[in-house]
């Protein structure tokens, strides 16, 4: 049997087809999540420029962004539930195909039009990968399915605090047709998920001979109870991401507004707060499955509110600082809030990773764009002001259910 061969030749190796951990799988699926969410942080990176270059409002910003993000998340739950139910190990590669194509419409468009055309395609990329990403990761776990998730969000966060760094050092100095450089990392991601898709289809032939590796809800839950559960989660991301939206897209702008400072320092201190994103999700994936996944959600939702509050009403050194502990805090509830959901609604890992990663985009798009709007009809340190207040909404996670299996 095919599936029968490709398991055996990648039996003997780190990535291993049974029920262990394989740790090579998650590296190479948070390499490949890394590359395409460094690809995707070069839109929001260079919003400045292209303000300038063609004279942008800040609600013609915000709607590239909500066509960038709607366009992945309104996708995701349908790749997803078709990937729960027709499973197609080499689609991670493919879908990397229409990133590349994005790309390069970006680098080379002219007007407003082509540019929503490019980041939509961008956007489709992203709905085929995450979904299909995630699968793989929980199927990689061992049973650590908060680690591995958090190995696998870790790589995004890593590729969306790198990605302004790249566009401050090559897009800013060269122009917008230096875009064009980063079809690299497209083919790249392309490549090695093709290694990726092998150990996947093994995989799948392995679940279907050893229906005991399947994961059954936990008990006690009845589907009244799991509905509302996910409820919260849906406040939770939310909270989360329109308030991360706001960081990502008006952050720059609002420390050149009030501090003065160049836009290369602006992108500097973005990457903090990006990069602290990047440590909070690897932190919040060893608590998740220490101490449980609740409380992980709990605290960090509702322990960036501090941070959160304080940081428009202060000097620019505190203001950075505020930020990175605001996104150390808040990254880690991510991981865990999939995890969380896949833990109720085990047979649907697909749909539910869909969901949430769609929830993510696409909330985070409407955030921006409702920010932008908001931010033209006052200003960019009021936005600061409002959005201050989303954490808050984290005391809800108080009413989740405890999924730990006694």
């Amino acid at each position: 049997m095919e599936f029968r061969k490709i398991g055996s030749r990648i039996a003997g190796t780190p990535g291993a087809v049974g029920n262990g951990l394989a740790l090579s799988i998650l590296v190479i699926i948070g390499m490949s999540h890394f590359l395409n969410d460094m690809i995707q942080s070069v839109v929001p990176a260079i919003y400045p420029i292209l303000k300038e270059k063609y004279q942008f409002s800040f609600s013609q910003i915000g709607l590239i962004t909500l066509v960038f993000q709607m366009t992945s998340s309104l996708l995701q739950p349908v790749t997803g539930f078709y990937a729960d139910k027709h499973p197609r190990p080499y689609s991670l590669s493919a879908g990397m195909c229409f990133t590349l194509a994005g790309l390069l419409i970006l680098a080379f468009a002219g007007n407003f039009a082509l540019i929503l055309l490019s980041v939509g395609v961008i956007g489709f990329g992203s709905s085929i990968f995450h979904p299909e990403a995630s699968r793989v990761a929980q199927m990689a776990s061992g049973g650590r399915k908060s680690f591995a998730q958090s190995i696998f969000q870790v790589g995004g966060n890593g590729g969306s605090a790198v990605g302004p760094l790249l566009a401050a050092a090559v897009v800013l100095p060269l122009g917008q047709s230096a875009i064009a450089w980063f079809a690299l990392a497209a083919v790249l991601a392309s490549c090695i998920m093709l290694r990726v898709g092998a150990w996947y289809k093994a995989k799948i032939a392995y679940i279907a001979e050893h229906p005991a590796a399947r994961v059954a809800p936990p008990p006690g839950l009845s589907r009244r109870r799991i509905m509302v559960s996910m409820g919260i989660l849906v406040l939770l991301i939310f909270s989360k991401y329109f308030y991360t939206a706001c960081i990502t897209s008006y952050f720059t702008f609002f420390l050149i507004d009030k501090f003065g400072v160049s836009v290369q320092v602006s992108q500097l201190c973005l990457f903090a707060f990006l990069a602290a994103f990047a440590i909070g999700t690897v932190v919040g994936g060893l608590c998740g499955d220490r101490w449980g996944r609740k409380y992980v959600i709990w605290f960090s939702i509702l322990g960036a509110a501090p941070f959160s509050l304080a940081m428009p009403h202060l000097g620019l050194v505190a203001t950075v600082v505020c930020a990175f502990f605001a996104g150390l805090i808040i990254a880690s509830a991510f991981s865990s809030i999939v995890v969380y959901a896949t833990d109720l609604m085990p047979d649907k890992v697909g749909l539910v990773a869909g969901v949430f990663f769609g929830l993510m985009f696409g909330l985070g798009g409407i955030g921006s764009a409702f920010f932008g709007w908001l931010a033209d009809h006052t200003s960019i340190g009021f936005i600061f002001e409002v959005s201050a207040w989303l954490p808050l909404l984290g005391i809800i996670a108080a009413f989740l259910p405890d999924t730990r299996r006694k």
